[in-house]
């Protein structure tokens, strides 16, 4: 039973990762715009630098279906692990253990693609979605917290961090006060330090004043067309 367990884990991080590994705005700025998405602005595949290069509606496409992979991983890892429980010293691992882990998994494959070379994006759209998946109350706050923070500075960069630092925030008093699962604080403890780990070289840009802002498209020059075949 625990050896079946133990393959239950290894199976929602590994169908995580791949499913968070899709680089839907590499994929979409080709579509909409012909450009390889990784030679231009940030060189990220995520929405705010398919916006820079794609336009409103390729980043609002690429917004969703990277929450989708969040969301989805969280939902799959539920139906791979069913209700089994494994039982570790004084810590029981059970299903939100499962959802919380194909999240952070989806979350590392959008990161790390390993259809990219283990490059990726900065893993915002893929927190937000697999929080949506586990707590839609918490993800609202945060994706309010987000919305407001970009609003207001036109950064970005510094309205996902404003808003992956406030849903942990949110998630101290809900589960020391509210009885919100563990799960859900380490869940966001862990994205909140990726995410701003993914966004060193943004907050380096944004002590400089170098930072671009929201809506600021990339120079026709720096962006490199798709090279098709002549043959």
């Amino acid at each position: 039973m625990i050896t079946i367990i133990i393959i239950k884990f290894l199976l929602i991080l590994i169908v995580g990762y791949l499913l968070g590994s899709i680089p839907f705005g590499l994929l979409i700025a080709r579509q909409f715009a012909k450009v390889d998405i990784r030679t231009v602005g940030s060189g990220k595949i995520g929405s705010t630098n398919v916006l820079r290069t794609a336009g409103k509606k390729a980043a609002a496409l690429s917004l969703f279906l990277d929450g989708m992979k969040g969301a989805i991983a969280v939902l799959l890892a539920a139906l791979i692990f069913g209700r089994n429980y494994l039982v570790v010293g004084d810590f029981g691992l059970g299903l939100l253990v499962a959802q919380c882990l194909g999240g952070l998994a989806a979350i590392a494959g959008h990161n790390w693609s390993i259809f990219l070379k283990f490059k990726g994006g900065r893993g915002v759209a893929t927190f937000f979605g697999s929080l949506a998946a586990l707590s839609p109350v918490v993800a609202l706050f945060g994706g309010q917290v987000f919305a407001i923070g970009v609003g207001l500075t036109r950064f970005a960069s510094l309205g996902s961090i404003a808003g992956a630092v406030g849903t942990y925030t949110i998630l101290i008093p809900l589960t020391l006060l509210d009885g919100f699962p563990v799960e859900y604080l380490v869940f966001s403890l862990i994205g909140t330090i990726v995410i701003i780990y993914m966004h060193r070289d943004n907050i380096s840009r944004l002590l400089a004043g170098k930072e671009r802002r929201v809506g600021e498209k990339v120079l026709s020059s720096e962006a490199s067309p798709i090279q098709t075949s002549k043959e």
